[in-house]
C-alpha cells in the first residue's frame, strides 16, 4: 500500500512556474499525486493539472503567458484590474469544470478580507475559485461571493500544507516559491505593491513552519513575481529543486510504508 501524497503549491506570481518542474519530476518517478492544495499561482497550476492538462501542454502555455494579456483595467475603487479576462482564461483551460469534477481532489485557498480568515474552495466553479485566490490586493478587484470579499490566498497561507493534510494526505510535499527579488526595479504602483507583499510573505514563511513533510524551495529569487517571460528557466529551477529533494521524498515514502507494516 502506498501513502496518499498531497502537494501544497505556494503563491509567487511567475515564480510559480517552478511548480511545473516539480510535477515533471514526480511524474517521471511515478509518484502519484492524490491531493493538491494551492494558493494564488499555485491554485492556477493545481487547477490546470487537476483538470487534465498535461505538464507538457502547461509548459507550452507558460511560454506564451504574459500578464499584459489579462490587464482588463477598471475604474480603481478596490483594484485596477477587474480580472474577468483572467477568469475566462481559467474557465477555458479547465474546461468550465467545477472543483468537485476534477481528476485530482483540489482545494483552493483565498483570504476573506471581512472576516480576516482563510477561505477554502472545495466545490463550485474552478474559474471563480482561482480568480479569488489570485486577486492580488490593491491590483485586482476582490472577488465577491456570498457576502465575502476574497483576495489572494498567499496573504494568509502561502504554502497551504495544512490544507493538503486535512484533505487526507499521509505525506505532504510543499513547494515554496516565496523568495523575494532583491535590488528589484520599482517604477510603478504595481511594483510597489507586489514587492511589499513579497517581502511580507517571505518573512512570514521564514517565521512560520509550513507543516510540510518535505519542503521544496526552488532558487527563484533572481526573478520577480512578474517575470513571466522567463517561464522556461523558472520551470527548470523547479525541476532541479525537485530532483535534489527526491531522495528525501523517497525516504519519507519508505518510512511511511515501514511504519504502516509494523
Amino acid at each position: 500500500m502506498n501513502p496518499k501524497i498531497g502537494l501544497a503549491l505556494g503563491s509567487g506570481g511567475s515564480r510559480g512556474f517552478a511548480h511545473l518542474g516539480v510535477l515533471k519530476v514526480l511524474e517521471r518517478e511515478n509518484i502519484k499525486v492524490d491531493y493538491i492544495a494551492g494558493s494564488s499561482m499555485g491554485s492556477l497550476v493545481g487547477a490546470l493539472y487537476s483538470a487534465g492538462q498535461s505538464v507538457y501542454d502547461m509548459e507550452r502555455l507558460a511560454a506564451t503567458f504574459r500578464s499584459k494579456y489579462f490587464m482588463d483595467l477598471t475604474v480603481p475603487k478596490m483594484g485596477f484590474i477587474s480580472g474577468e479576462k483572467f477568469r475566462q482564461f481559467v474557465k477555458l483551460f479547465t474546461h468550465n469544470k467545477n472543483i468537485e469534477e476534477l481528476n485530482i481532489p483540489l482545494s483552493i485557498v483565498a483570504t476573506d478580507l471581512i472576516k480576516a480568515e482563510k477561505f477554502i474552495f472545495t466545490e463550485g466553479p474552478v474559474d471563480r475559485a482561482v480568480r479569488a485566490s489570485t486577486a492580488i490586493p490593491g491590483i485586482f478587484v476582490p472577488e465577491k461571493i456570498d457576502g465575502k470579499l476574497l483576495v489572494d490566498g498567499g496573504v494568509i497561507d502561502r504554502v497551504p500544507a495544512s490544507v493538503a493534510r486535512n484533505m487526507g494526505a499521509d505525506i505532504v510535499i510543499g513547494v515554496d516559491v516565496s523568495q523575494v527579488k532583491k535590488n528589484a526595479e520599482i517604477n510603478t504602483i504595481y511594483d510597489v505593491i507586489i514587492q511589499s507583499i513579497d517581502i511580507l510573505q517571505t518573512e512570514i514563511v521564514h517565521l512560520k513552519m509550513t507543516g510540510a513533510d518535505i519542503l521544496i524551495s526552488p532558487k527563484v529569487d533572481q526573478y520577480s513575481s512578474k517575470s513571466f517571460q522567463f517561464a522556461e528557466q523558472i520551470i527548470q529551477l523547479g525541476q532541479e529543486a525537485a530532483e535534489a529533494a527526491l531522495p528525501d521524498i523517497l525516504e519519507e515514502i519508505e518510512r511511511w510504508k515501514e511504519h504502516r507494516n509494523e
